[in-house]
């Protein structure tokens, strides 16, 4: 057995007795040898199984051995002898080889005691190194503990044990069977970065990108493999495990733990939990097992994951083991570079020196590990082939959370610290990162860029070095650095180092069809793409690419840790600037880019960094008649120059062209957009003619050869015959890009240049066009006009019948008619239609183009000889008759010719032969009815109405002419009948049987239907004419007509009558055909040549309509119609008219409406009367129509200022209605007015004009658009908000303009709650009282709803006369009654307003005849009050008033007369009314009169504490030392020594008559009387109320406010002592004795401060600043310093007064430093720009430092003040959470509960009943019930007293504050006997039980 075991020992590696490098994982990468790059991981792990097959017997589960301990050890003795012996042997073969290679040959080995896991089952010695995952030893079927560090769309990568990184595929990330979608699972939503996660190895494939020999490690989630196995009986409560989410259930989680035979469920965590998704995978700690359902009932808390631990059961085996659980492990032994663990009975594992339990583990570490020492661990991963287990202590990963790693890979660190040296291995070094320091460990290779060859003589503990960070271990927390001066210093080392542009050297490590991996310094890689190789196309890259080649690149971009480099020669070598980023376009920058993509319209450019450009067509450099895709190439290099750069919107637009100092076009001059130039052929390219202008040879244009005709046959007829040389008389200038000016020849462009637009301001829907197709798609068709201005027609749009495609409908180039559907002038786009029914022409420009052209193109044939001389066109005019020989007969007509003319050929169709039988070689006559002069063709007839017609003469040949007939007879726009002699290719030729058979020529095709299958027309037809044009050069000699688009025709009588209507006049009625539907108009056409419009609302009389009233129209249409007005026409028809016209019946019944014209724009000033048509109407504007360029707005503000017509806004504006305002603003660039329809828009000077600074070039405006309003003005106005308490009404006057009502100016008579007539969204009528307007353009508008003041009879009340307003101090008289509203209240007193510009004051003793215990709650903010002037400081505009009234009723008046009996030197007996700390207020009896005895005054003795030795409401006696009549003040004194004096003149009796007790006032606190004005500080004589005359009982108040410092417990220490002992009344003494006098040292200080302040107090910075610097932790003197810089409105100073003392005040001076924290929270609140961040900023802050619950509690005080409801509930939800043991919190609660109005109240109580303790309840109840009797319902309190006293009746407090409480009410009072009653028998009972 132990030979056998020793032989078994002997096939072991040798382990290496020294300590194990640590280096970064690439470097262990290139040290594996090449056994073992050559096995596959799978093969290693079999054989490893194999190898300890044997073992397994001997140790079964890798524990324990069959042997006895002494067997095993002698076995072990014996096989260690012999292997050492053997090993002794070996190594001293090896002596010499070592010193010749050196020692650096074994501390390089860097993998042989690594090679493979060493597991529990091994037999012989120990294993001396503790086990760790390598790229060697790590193997398919591992399980392990890894952190998810990068989440990617399509896999996670995972850091490993020990540095290695693996990566799991998105469908290994899941089971399949939960997944059920097909698509790749969205993995950030189910995995975090920073995640622990338990992974399974699936493989190791070679990875080709990375260094020879390296890894790709593939890892699993699955939970199907990682659980194999599993079953329910394994599964214990504790135990950690890993779940998938299967479902999300209303009340929990549905969780798969890989297997079917059991599922989990996690129930629904409470609120604040993270968001849990399906197929989420979450780390568990099982809670119960329901092992008759198969349900494991679960628990993710982290909390619970960091505390249990797996127990030892029965029958547990490795595989049940997961990377992740935490055991109970003892130490078995120490290893050299860590510690061996026993845990679970049976089970061995290992601890690496970087997984201790310290983060710093020092030299002597072994020191703090003892045998059998119990430690709790995880398991950091399993290898179940070799049954090793690794785990850690690390701390953080015990609690289930990731060490954090405090640097980041390749950052520098100067002052590295070495903390521990490895021998020769390595150095451990500390790194000061923040917030905590961070171990990195250095290999012995990284030291030096030198070699070193001794760690330790290089390196001695505590010295500081340089260092970089190489990598980072996020599993162990650790870091790996390296020394290398080299590699500190490079430029590049990670990706973040990469800058675009950037020259780099780097190595070819692969090539590939898609381009080159190349590999920069530190391992950082990047590709170079294909195309970026070379500047040629490259078909075989590894030619061009050799891998281990080192080349240059230029970065071009990088995104995230894609680099993508390229390695074009003139991008390397370029000099010029990178352009790598919007921002950095600035114009006429040059720099290199590449070209992308090539269209028509130009290239697209790339930069680095993934910026692009474009470079329109006219910037490219061409020449005239290139194209772009034969000058460029893609991925072309190119020298770009910036034009214009837009960084918001990412646009750039660049030029090919350097030089920046180009021959611009003079766009003023001859050559602009729309002008019409001639030009001589320069030049014919491939794809246009290069035309030089006549008049400038310096700018030449091209005509492409779509733009040589109207007509595609005739563009192809005339480009083979056109010659330099030639000239074009009439060419239209459709764009100018740059220097090149792009033309056309196009007729119908020519002739309708004046109306088409070049601005998309000019467009109007319904309108219709003349454009080109400029590109066609699939959707629809791009129409281009003037310029760059197009429009899209869209596939639907662009016929009336639907075609398959539209290449088969229109062609690029193509000339067409569009109508106008819709344009949107923001976003620039224009949508058209090209259906013919609405687009066809209405003339005969397309017709007439065309027989123009046809002239041209046979003049250009004659000259290029291709046809004979056409002089003979002169012989053979239309309608002559002349004589031809018959030479041929065809069946489809005979062919004649000519003796003069051998070329000419004549031909007469069949059915032109008029029944004649003729016969070859005959002469014969015949009418010439049409001429191809391209083709020397004559189209003839032989019909005798022809040849016979008066119309027709005789040609020379025939030697008889005849005079002409009629034809002279017809008139333009005549419409006829036609009959169809010929149909033509393109035309028709008709003759006129009206007209003795005049011959005439109708198009059959138009624009938009060249490529459209033609209308059949058969000969003979009768059709319907129109007379366009009768015979001129300009028609070719022609009659041209147009065929009727629609059936109807004139009859007789409106044909006689359009004769004889030759001149009009206004009033004239015309029968008008429609030519034209525009947006506001129909154009029309009447009479002989005349043309007009009838406009919308000239339609019908229906003016009330708002749909669109010329729907029912169409073109062509017959309309009955009256001329109501004559327009003059501008530009060159200047001299013409056009006319006007109305179809109303009552227009046409004889009620003439004439329409003035409008002034043009130029004309058009501020101040002026403009009249307009409305064309749309919004909810708050008219938009309407001066003219064709002028617009015009008018606000809803600005068309009146009576309420009810602004209500009707919509309704009493239509589309078409006539409006005249005044001109209040000008827009020149849009040519857009603003209108006003007020009286007041009269009075505007006309020089009150202001230029806009955002529109300087073109908007003249009236500043914020009130210039036009003035003082007294009665205008319009919309409330837009009601300012809360009494800031008034925000009422809306203009589009950005508002103004203030003030709350005095909302109604005439003074009423209580003024806002209740208003609400927000009210229209209503202003009168403006005042506007001022400041220099930077601000406006502020005071204005007046008063009904009285705005002449609004129907608002005035009979009941609430006006009363008279006192707008000015001087109408202010003493003793005058006034009323007024209260605008603020103070300790002092109250400030009223009287009126818009007067405040007056009421001091405290002039608020009422009694006593005012609160003010705020007497006289809130808004209540209306009346009262007496008593004085009127006209200098400072000072107003003093009171509000008491004498016995009467009536206010009373100031009775100065009772200073006549008082005396200096006389005793007075009176009552303290108030106790200050700096003396007494005494209240005279017998008077009204006040004195004041101040402290000094009061006793012989030094008083302290006045407050404890006086009470209000106490007898004294005093003696007048002064009496100051004029300032109305009264000195007293209460020293002994003064009574003694007078004592012999005065009587007792006497002072006794002058008794008159007054009633006692309560006082509870100091806070709970307010203060005196300054007058009562210096001893102020205040005129008191008449004295009450029943006594006033004070009840027992209990406040829940902290400003009242309130201690609940002392509320009950009173009623304590009428039912306790001697004891507990002296305790409660001493305690309140305590805190009393606390208080009062308090009041002393603040005493002091405040007369300080009130007495020439600091009224200066330096004043504050001596003040703070004596009393620094005074809160007090910096809180009024902060009121100070508030005042001076320096918001800022204010808060950075308040940092200074919050700096400043003494960390123990927690209620100084509270109060600051207050005073900043009310700056944010009120200051703040987002008052509820800033808020809750500095409320987080203080927390750092204060008491949270005082802080939350003043928080809240400050939210209810401000009436912020919603967040004080917020706040109370948060602090009943947070302190729920507290009953002040609850109470607080409670106190916003009840003064909101809330109903579900006992909610509440219970609980806080739930929360607070047992011993709270009594108290939080008993206070409870206090607030139901102060603010809620009284019952409900006198039910809880009840309920108090039923369980605890002995409670005599209670008792006593039950009947405060109930004496306090009247009506309760009937219920006061019968408690004192039972409190009485209670107390007898108490005696009695005492007694016995």
């Amino acid at each position: 057995m132990v030979s056998h075991n020793g032989r078994k020992f002997q096939k072991r590696k040798k382990q290496n007795a020294e300590f194990e490098p640590l280096k970064p994982c690439n470097k262990l990468k290139k040290a594996q040898t090449k056994n073992e790059a050559k096995s596959n991981g799978i093969q290693r792990g079999l054989q490893s199984s194999v190898f300890f097959q044997d073992d397994e017997i001997v140790f079964p589960r890798g524990g324990r051995g069959i042997l006895s301990r002494t067997e095993e050890a002698d076995a072990q003795a014996e096989a260690e002898a012999e292997f050492g012996r053997e090993q002794g042997f070996v190594n001293k073969g090896k002596e010499r080889q070592k010193k010749i290679k050196g020692s650096e040959t074994t501390y390089r080995s860097d993998g042989d005691e690594w090679g493979s896991l060493f597991g529990g089952g091994i037999l012989g010695n120990l294993p001396k190194l503790a086990n760790r995952v390598t790229l060697k030893n790590i193997a398919p079927g591992m399980k392990i503990w890894g952190v998810i560090v990068e989440i990617n769309a399509k896999d996670l990568v995972i850091s490993l044990p020990g540095g290695p990184r693996g990566f799991v595929r998105a469908e290994d990330a899941c089971d399949v069977a939960i997944d059920d979608q097909n698509e790749v699972p969205d993995l950030h939503k189910r995995f975090n970065v920073g995640q622990l996660v338990s992974c399974i190895v699936l493989q190791l494939d070679n990875d080709k990108r990375e260094a020879k020999g390296s890894k790709r490690i593939w890892l699993s989630l699955r939970l199907s493999i990682l659980y194999k196995g599993l079953t329910l009986d394994a599964v214990q409560d504790g135990m950690v495990m890993v779940a998938q989410v299967r479902s999300v259930e209303d009340h929990g989680c549905i969780l798969h733990f890989g297997v079917s035979s059991f599922t989990g469920f996690l129930p629904k965590m409470d609120e604040g939990g993270a968001e849990i998704c399906v197929g989420q995978l979450l780390q568990c700690t099982v809670k119960k097992v329901d092992k008759g359902r198969g349900v494991v009932y679960a628990d993710s808390n982290t909390n619970l994951l960091s505390k249990y631990v797996t127990k030892d059961i029965k029958g547990l085996s490795i595989d049940i083991l997961v990377p992740g659980m935490m055991v109970n492990a003892r130490v078995h032994s120490k290893l050299e570079n860590g510690i061996m663990l026993s845990f679970l009975t049976y089970f061995t594992g290992t601890v690496d020196i970087f997984h201790l339990q310290t983060t710093f583990p020092s030299a002597s570490w072994k020191q703090d590990y003892t045998e059998h020492q119990k430690v709790n661990a995880r398991i950091l991963f399993i290898d179940p082939s070799t049954r090793a287990i690794g785990m850690t202590l690390n701390p953080h990963l015990l609690h289930y959370k990731s060490p954090p790693v405090h640097v980041k890979i390749g950052e520098i660190y100067d002052n590295s610290r070495v903390f521990r040296i490895d021998g020769n291995f390595g150095i451990l070094l500390d790194i000061p990162s923040s917030p905590e320091n961070t171990p990195t460990y250095v290999h012995r290779s990284d030291v030096a860029d030198e070699e070193v060859l001794k760690l330790e003589k290089k390196f001695k503990l505590g010295d500081h070095a340089r260092l970089r960070i190489l990598e980072i271990r996020c599993l162990e927390g650790l870091a790996i650095g390296t020394l290398k001066a080299s590699v500190i210093e490079g430029s590049i080392f990670t990706h973040s180092d990469v800058k675009p542009g950037m020259l780099v050297k780097a190595k070819v490590i692969a090539v590939e069809p898609f381009g080159a991996i190349v590999q920069i310094a530190s391992g950082v890689k990047a590709l170079c793409p294909l195309r970026h190789m070379s500047e040629l196309d490259i078909i075989k890259p590894a030619k061009k690419f050799k891998v281990g080649v080192e080349l240059t690149f230029r970065v071009l971009g990088c995104k995230s840790k894609r680099i993508t480099v390229t390695h074009k020669k003139t991008l390397v070598k370029s000099k010029l600037e990178i352009l790598a980023s919007y921002a950095d376009a600035t114009v006429n920058l040059i720099t290199h880019g590449w070209i992308t993509k090539i269209e028509r319209h130009g290239c697209y450019v790339r930069f680095y960094n993934g910026v692009q450009g474009f470079a329109p067509r006219s910037e490219l450099g061409l020449e005239l008649g290139s194209e772009p895709s034969t000058v460029y190439h893609i991925e072309q290099v190119v020298k770009c120059r910036i034009t214009s750069s837009v960084p918001a919107s990412r646009k750039i637009n660049v030029s090919f062209v350097i030089s920046s100092k180009r021959a611009r076009i003079n766009e003023v001059g001859m050559v602009r957009l729309g002008s019409v130039v001639a030009g001589i052929v320069d030049k014919l390219t491939p794809t246009a003619v290069i035309i030089n202008f006549k008049d400038s040879s310096q700018f030449k244009g091209s005509i492409s050869y779509e733009h040589l005709a109207d007509n595609q046959g005739q563009v192809a007829l005339l480009r083979p015959l056109l010659r330099p040389g030639f000239e074009f008389d009439q060419l239209v200038v459709l764009d100018i890009e740059g220097s090149n000016i792009i033309l056309s020849a196009k007729y119908s462009l020519i002739y309708h240049v004046e109306d088409i637009p070049s601005d998309i301001t000019h467009l109007c829907p319904l309108s219709t066009v003349h454009g080109y197709v400029s590109n066609i798609i699939e959707t629809g068709c791009f129409v281009r006009f003037l310029g760059c201005l197009t429009g899209f027609s869209s596939k639907i749009r662009a016929t009336d019948h639907m075609v398959s495609s539209l290449f088969d409908a229109f062609y690029i180039g193509q000339s067409v008619r569009s109508h106008i559907v819709n344009v949107d002038n923001e976003a620039g786009r224009i949508k058209l239609s090209l259906k013919q029914s609405f687009c066809f022409s209405t003339d005969i420009s397309y017709i007439q183009g065309y027989f123009l052209l046809d002239d041209k193109i046979s003049m250009l044939q004659s000259l290029d000889g291709k046809v004979s001389n056409s002089n003979w066109v002169k012989d053979f005019n239309i309608g002559i008759v002349v004589m031809g020989e018959v030479q041929d007969i065809k069946e489809f007509g005979i062919v004649l010719g000519f003796s003069n003319y051998e070329n000419v050929v004549g031909f007469v169709a069949q059915h032109q032969l008029g029944e004649l039988s003729v016969e070859k070689g005959s002469v014969i006559r015949a009418v010439v009815l049409d001429i191809s002069k391209s083709e020397s063709l004559v189209d003839l007839s032989l019909k005798p109405n022809l040849i016979n017609s008066k119309n027709v003469e005789q040609s020379s040949t025939a030697k008889k002419k005849r005079h002409r007939g009629s034809i002279f007879e017809l008139e333009l726009h005549q419409t006829l009948t036609a009959i169809v002699e010929i149909v033509k290719e393109n035309y028709l030729v008709v003759s006129l049987p009206e007209y003795n058979y005049a011959v005439g020529y109708a198009s059959i095709i138009d624009y938009n239907t060249e490529m459209l299958p033609r209308k059949h027309f058969f000969n003979g037809q009768s059709v319907l004419v129109t007379i366009e044009a009768l015979h001129s050069a300009d028609s070719s000699g022609r009659l041209l007509l147009r065929l009727k688009s629609l059936g109807e025709a004139l009859n007789s009588s409106s044909l006689k009558r359009a004769k004889k209507l030759s001149n009009y006049t206004i009033g004239a009625l015309v029968d008008a055909e429609i030519i034209g539907i525009k947006q506001l108009e129909l154009c029309v056409k009447f009479g002989v040549g005349l043309t007009g419009k009838i406009h919308v609302n000239e339609v019908d009389d229906d003016e009330h309509s708002v749909e669109n009233r010329l729907s029912k129209f169409r073109i062509g249409q017959l309309v009955n119609a009256r001329i109501i007005a004559k327009v003059p026409r501008a530009g060159k028809h200047k001299n013409t008219f056009r006319w006007l016209l109305s179809s109303k019946p009552s227009i046409l019944s004889g009620n003439v409406h004439v329409i003035e014209y409008s002034l043009p724009f130029d004309k058009i000033s501020i101040g002026s009367i403009v009249t307009g048509y409305v064309v749309k109407v919004d909810p708050e504007w008219v938009k309407l129509t001066i003219s064709k360029y002028v617009k015009a707005n008018l606000f809803i503000l600005d068309s009146s200022s009576e309420p009810s017509e602004l209500r009707e806004f919509n309704k009493r504006y239509y589309i078409g209605q006539v409006v005249t305002g005044r001109v209040i603003s000008m827009n020149k660039n849009r040519r857009v007015l603003r209108l006003s329809l007020h009286s007041s828009t009269h009075k505007t000077p006309h020089d009150a004009v202001y230029i806009d600074k955002d529109n300087a070039d073109g908007l003249v405006s009236n500043m914020m658009g009130a210039e036009h309003i003035m003082d007294g003005d009665i205008i319009g106005g919309k409330i837009k908000k009601i300012l809360p308490n009494i800031g008034g009404v925000l009422v809306q006057i203009g589009p950005h303009l508002f103004g203030r009502v003030h709350y005095t100016e909302l109604v005439d008579s003074w009423v209580i709650d003024p806002l209740s007539r208003y609400q927000e969204g009210l229209f209503v009528k202003c009168k403006v009282l005042e506007i001022s307007r400041s220099s930077s353009g601000f406006v502020h508008a005071d204005l007046s709803l008063r009904a009285s003041m705005t002449n609004s009879v129907d608002l005035l009340n009979e009941k609430d006369m006006p009363c008279k307003c006192v707008d000015k101090i001087d109408d202010l008289l003493a003793m005058m009654e006034v009323y007024g509203y209260v605008k603020n209240v103070t300790s002092k007193g109250c400030f009223i307003m009287l009126s818009r510009k007067i405040d007056a004051r009421i001091l405290l003793s002039n608020l009422s005849d009694g006593f005012v215990e609160n003010p705020d709650a007497e006289f809130p903010v808004g209540k209306l009050v009346h009262g007496r002037v008593l004085c009127v400081d006209i200098s400072s505009k000072k107003v003093d008033v009171t509000l008491k009234k004498d016995g009467d009723g009536q206010l009373v008046k100031p009775d100065s007369c009772d200073f006549s009996k008082l005396h200096v030197g006389d005793l007075v007996s009176g009552h303290i009314r108030r106790v200050e700390v700096y003396g007494l207020f005494i209240s005279i009896d017998g008077s009204n009169l006040v004195g004041l005895c101040h402290v000094s005054e009061v006793s012989d003795d030094h008083v302290d504490h006045i407050e404890t030795k006086y009470r209000a409401g106490e007898k004294v006696v005093a003696k007048i030392l002064k009496i100051d009549q004029e300032r109305q003040r009264i000195r007293l004194g209460m020293k002994k020594s003064y009574i003694e004096e007078v004592n012999n003149t005065i009587s007792n009796e006497d002072v006794g008559a002058r008794d008159c007790r007054l009633p006692t006032l309560a006082q509870n606190d100091h806070s709970g009387i307010e203060r005196t004005t300054d007058q009562e500080d210096d001893g102020t004589a205040i005129v008191l109320s008449q004295a009450e005359s029943r006594a006033f009982f004070p009840p027992l108040q209990v406040s829940l406010d902290d400003s009242e410092n309130f201690d609940l417990h002392n509320a009950t220490a009173i009623s304590k002592e009428i039912g306790s002992g001697a004891q507990e009344i002296k305790h409660n003494k001493d305690r309140k004795a305590m805190k009393v006098a606390k208080q009062e040292r308090e009041r002393e200080i603040r005493a002091s401060e405040e007369k300080y302040l009130r007495n020439g107090g600091p009224e200066t910075v330096d004043d504050f600043e001596k003040l703070v610097r004596s009393s620094p932790n005074s809160s007090f003197s910096w809180i009024k310093y902060m009121e100070f810089m508030l005042a001076q409105a320096d918001v800022q100073k204010a808060r950075s007064i308040a940092e200074r003392a919050l700096k400043t005040i003494n960390i123990q001076e927690e209620g100084e430093r509270l109060n600051i924290w207050v005073a900043y929270f009310n700056i944010e609140n009120a200051y703040g720009t987002s008052p509820e961040e800033d808020v809750d900023r500095a409320f987080k802050r203080a927390l750092q430092t204060c008491d949270p619950k005082k802080l939350h509690l003043a928080l809240l005080g400050m939210y209810q003040r401000t009436e912020q409801y919603k967040l004080a509930e917020a706040l109370l939800n948060k602090m009943t959470k947070k302190f729920r043991k507290s009953c002040k919190v609850w109470l607080s609660c409670m106190q916003n509960a009840l003064s909101l109005g809330k109903e579900d109240i006992q909610s509440v109580i219970n609980r806080a009943l739930l929360s607070l303790p047992i011993k709270k309840h009594i108290k939080f109840i008993s206070h409870t019930a206090i607030l139901e009797f102060k603010c809620g319902v009284p019952d409900r309190g006198r039910s809880m007293f009840e309920g108090i006293l039923r369980e605890h009746p002995k409670r005599t407090d209670i008792w006593n504050i039950y009947l405060d409480q109930v004496m306090y009410f009247a009506s309760y009072r009937f219920y006061l006997c019968f408690l004192f009653s039972e409190l009485v028998l209670l107390c007898r009972k108490f005696a009695w039980e005492i007694t016995s």
